[in-house]
């Protein structure tokens, strides 16, 4: 029998199999090697350098312990690297803020510098974190590396449930929750696309990486590049847990292999790394440079105005009295009224929950906002923060990406009410171990 005529006789057998295309891959390229056999004389084989480091990087032990230290290793560069423009921009913003609070027009000088400054000013600090962030995701993805990491994880996710074309979406969560949830579309099978868009939202994009910066470095200054690579590591987890949970509950669709052609290894060029860097990171300056601008006014509006007009405490402002109302249901947490309002703001964009924070206590004091968080929460609410910014609910462009793709309500809710559930555990779960632990 020919191997055409093999191939299509095993096409009839496996037509109806959940898993004909791996079964059929398999056997044409073990039709193709008996050919091969049969006509052609394989010389001296060499090995190249790309074989040898696959050797390594793809081992079935070492594989994921590499991968782990090779993340560990850019999110402690993303921190160290960054420290010393962060402290650059943040003293320039508030040399801006000095001369911009003496404008002898109260309410003006208020706007400016507790508002614009100390909003988009002290969010746009964090952007070195952000762009050495994409920096070095982006040498990772020229050097060949990302797909060897999706090979990697691939061995994990597929046991767990999840399929393995979703390493990919969910590796571009690190960069924006949308466009991971819109490259879900390229995961077959509705079960599977649907369970990768549920869970995608779990990945630390580069919105939260501002709130990890600054508690990380507040809290736990000596192993911030750690703790930051934590809650990353984190995300990771909890998107392959509650992809399993959705797997045995929801969805019963079987999951399949990832196959993907890996090209050789390359020295990656520095045009290419700042292009990549630069292409991703200004996505991040045109945020701060539009709806966080608008956002900043409101945030100012509702810090210095209450009932009884402009100027008053901020603990007698409307931001205060909604913080105020919706408190109670996170005292459990720790969080007081100034960080569930900046977790209010937060579902506009997550770099909002960082500049909510920087205008509340700016408005309230001259104090440095390390020094306001230090006063106001412990280092195991901190953590706990981390945790809840990382699962809570998606911000709302997220979920108008999750309605798009599912094009569903039903779904779309209920990707916002598990993850708040989950959140709400899981910073419960951290108070609760940390008192044990701590006293």
């Amino acid at each position: 029998m020919s191997g055409s005529d093999q191939t299509i006789q095993l096409e009839e057998e496996f037509i109806d199999d959940s898993d004909n295309q791996i079964i059929l891959a398999d056997e044409r390229y073990r039709i193709i090697g008996d050919i091969l056999c049969e006509t052609y004389q394989p010389g001296e084989g060499k090995w190249t350098l790309s074989d040898m480091l696959d050797k390594v990087f793809l081992h079935k032990y070492l594989g994921i312990p590499i991968f782990l230290v090779i993340m560990w290793s850019m999110f402690h560069f993303t921190f160290q690297a960054s420290v010393v423009f962060m402290v650059i921009i943040q003293n320039f913003f508030d040399w801006v803020g000095g001369y911009a609070s003496q404008i002898p027009i109260p309410w003006l000088a208020s706007l400016l510098s507790n508002g614009l400054i100390a909003g988009v000013g002290f969010i746009l600090s964090f952007v070195p974190p952000v762009f050495f962030l994409y920096l070095a995701i982006s040498i990772l993805e020229d050097t060949g590396y990302l797909a060897r990491a999706a090979f990697v994880m691939d061995r994990v996710m597929v046991k767990m449930g999840l399929h393995g074309r979703s390493f990919i979406p969910l590796l571009l969560g690190f960069g924006c929750s949308v466009a991971a949830v819109m490259a879900a579309r390229t995961v077959d099978g509705k079960a599977n696309r649907f369970t990768t868009i549920l869970v995608s939202p779990l990945m630390s994009c580069a919105g939260r990486l501002p709130l990890y910066v600054l508690i990380a470095g507040i809290f736990f200054p000596t192993i911030a590049g750690t703790v930051v690579f934590f809650m990353y590591i984190l995300g990771i987890i909890m998107a392959v847990v509650m992809a399993t949970i959705f797997k045995k509950t929801l969805f019963r669709e079987e999951s399949s292999p990832l196959l993907m052609e890996l090209s050789m290894y390359q020295i990656p060029t520095v045009h290419g790394a700042i292009h990549h860097m630069w292409e991703r990171g200004v996505l991040f300056l045109r945020q701060a440079g539009t709806y966080l601008l608008a956002g900043s006014v409101v945030i100012w509006m509702l810090s210095s105005f209450g009932p009884n007009g402009f100027g008053v405490p901020v603990q007698e402002s409307f931001i205060s009295i909604i913080g105020q109302f919706i408190q109670p249901l996170f005292a459990p947490l720790g969080f007081d009224w100034r960080i569930v309002v900046a977790l209010i703001f937060g579902l506009m964009a997550k770099e909002a929950v960082v500049q909510s924070l920087a205008i509340i206590y700016s408005v309230q004091s001259d104090t440095a906002i390390a020094a306001s968080l230090l006063a106001s929460i412990s280092p195991i609410t901190a953590f706990a923060l981390m945790v809840f910014v990382l699962l809570y609910v998606p911000c709302i462009a997220t979920i108008g990406a999750i309605r798009k793709e599912t094009e569903s309500w039903k779904w779309t809710l209920l990707a916002v009410s598990y993850q708040m559930i989950v959140a709400y555990l899981m910073a419960g779960l951290i108070i609760s171990l940390g008192g044990i632990l701590f006293g």
